[in-house]
Protein backbone atom coordinates (compact mmCIF):
# COMPACT_ATOMS: atom_id res chain seq x y z
CA UNK A 1 0.00 0.00 0.00
CA UNK A 2 1.31 3.35 -1.12
CA UNK A 3 0.28 6.31 1.43
CA UNK A 4 -1.29 9.12 -0.69
CA UNK A 5 1.16 12.43 -0.41
CA UNK A 6 -2.03 14.53 0.10
CA UNK A 7 -0.41 17.61 -1.06
CA UNK A 8 -3.57 19.80 -0.76
CA UNK A 9 -4.01 19.02 2.84
CA UNK A 10 -7.60 18.21 2.50
CA UNK A 11 -7.53 14.70 1.82
CA UNK A 12 -9.82 11.99 2.84
CA UNK A 13 -7.77 9.67 0.86
CA UNK A 14 -5.22 7.96 2.84
CA UNK A 15 -3.56 4.97 1.11
CA UNK A 16 -3.63 3.29 -2.52
CA UNK A 17 -2.64 0.10 -4.73
CA UNK A 18 -2.49 -0.31 -8.16
CA UNK A 19 -1.89 -2.88 -10.38
CA UNK A 20 -2.72 -3.14 -13.76
CA UNK A 21 -6.36 -3.04 -14.01
CA UNK A 22 -7.64 -1.61 -11.12
CA UNK A 23 -7.01 0.79 -8.20
CA UNK A 24 -7.81 0.46 -4.44
CA UNK A 25 -8.11 3.48 -2.71
CA UNK A 26 -8.27 3.40 1.09
CA UNK A 27 -10.01 6.60 2.77
CA UNK A 28 -9.37 7.75 6.06
CA UNK A 29 -13.23 8.29 7.12
CA UNK A 30 -16.33 6.27 6.15
CA UNK A 31 -18.42 3.05 7.05
CA UNK A 32 -16.76 1.38 4.28
CA UNK A 33 -13.06 2.91 3.76
CA UNK A 34 -11.36 0.56 1.17
CA UNK A 35 -12.96 1.21 -2.66
CA UNK A 36 -11.91 -1.14 -5.79
CA UNK A 37 -11.88 0.35 -8.88
CA UNK A 38 -11.28 -1.50 -12.21
CA UNK A 39 -11.35 -1.61 -15.74
CA UNK A 40 -15.06 -3.17 -15.44
CA UNK A 41 -16.14 -0.70 -13.21
CA UNK A 42 -16.17 2.33 -13.54
CA UNK A 43 -13.67 1.54 -16.84
CA UNK A 44 -10.08 1.78 -18.08
CA UNK A 45 -9.80 5.28 -18.69
CA UNK A 46 -11.14 6.42 -15.70
CA UNK A 47 -9.18 4.05 -13.37
CA UNK A 48 -6.12 5.27 -15.53
CA UNK A 49 -6.81 8.16 -14.34
CA UNK A 50 -6.80 7.51 -11.02
CA UNK A 51 -3.82 6.48 -11.34
CA UNK A 52 -2.13 9.34 -12.03
CA UNK A 53 -3.61 11.53 -10.14
CA UNK A 54 -2.73 8.90 -7.15
CA UNK A 55 0.69 9.21 -8.43
CA UNK A 56 0.84 12.96 -8.38
CA UNK A 57 -0.55 13.40 -4.58
CA UNK A 58 -3.45 15.74 -5.87
CA UNK A 59 -6.70 16.06 -7.12
CA UNK A 60 -7.76 12.13 -6.35
CA UNK A 61 -10.52 12.76 -3.54
CA UNK A 62 -11.80 14.83 -5.84
CA UNK A 63 -12.00 13.49 -9.09
CA UNK A 64 -13.51 10.80 -7.41
CA UNK A 65 -16.23 12.74 -5.75
CA UNK A 66 -17.04 14.43 -8.55
CA UNK A 67 -16.63 12.07 -11.80
CA UNK A 68 -16.22 8.42 -10.46
CA UNK A 69 -18.77 9.10 -7.65
CA UNK A 70 -20.49 5.58 -7.21
CA UNK A 71 -18.78 3.67 -9.98
CA UNK A 72 -16.82 0.96 -7.75
CA UNK A 73 -16.78 -2.41 -8.27
CA UNK A 74 -16.21 -3.29 -4.72
CA UNK A 75 -15.78 -1.45 -0.81
CA UNK A 76 -15.52 -2.89 2.28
Amino acid sequence: MTPYLNLNGNSNVLAFEATEDSILVVFKSGACRKYLYNTARPGGAVVERMKVLAVQGRGLNSYINTTVKDRYANKW
